[in-house]
């Protein structure tokens, strides 16, 4: 006898589509649709939950050359792989763009490593800008403006500074 979840899961199992345009599974939805740019075949792969497609690639024509190959397991993991490498991508330049990181070398040899952090903020972005020290320790930490443009030389100028918030 099945329990209320195996019985819920397996409903949601079958309630998955799996057509030759159309193949949901692992949180994802394949659907090959008409290219509008030429008379071939596109494939959309759209993460449940999503509003967008995370990917939109060109489909192969079937042996008929005018209808799309239809779509199989192997295909749709194939596109989940491809899908989910190009969200992992999306999400590291993000973060390099709101992230970034410097080391200065200070008097005594020592370095302290400044970190520049945006919060993207749809009203009212802003940046934080943080030392720390060799160890790790928090040396200080200020606000600034999301334009800022963190280089060793404009953190060794905060540093020099005395850590004052930058113009």
């Amino acid at each position: 006898m099945l329990s209320d979840q195996d019985q819920d899961q397996n409903q949601d199992e079958d309630a998955l589509v799996q057509e030759d345009r159309l193949w949901q599974a692992n949180g994802w939805t394949a659907r090959v649709i008409k290219n509008d740019e030429d008379e071939g075949w596109a494939v959309a792969m759209i993460k449940d939950g999503e509003p967008e497609p995370a990917l939109v690639g060109p489909w192969t024509m079937g042996r008929d050359k005018k209808n799309p190959k239809p779509l199989d397991i192997n295909a749709f993991n194939t596109l989940v792989k491809t899908a989910n490498e190009v969200l992992r991508r999306h999400e590291q330049q993000l973060h390099a763009q709101l992230h970034k990181s410097v080391r200065v070398n200070t008097e005594g040899a020592a370095y302290i490593t400044v970190n520049f952090d945006i919060t993207p903020d749809e009203d009212e972005p802003y940046a934080t800008l943080t030392a720390f020290d060799p160890y790790g320790e928090e040396l200080a930490q200020v606000r600034a403006l999301p334009t800022f443009k963190l280089s060793v030389a404009s953190a060794t100028a905060w540093i020099e500074s005395g850590y004052r918030r930058p113009a």
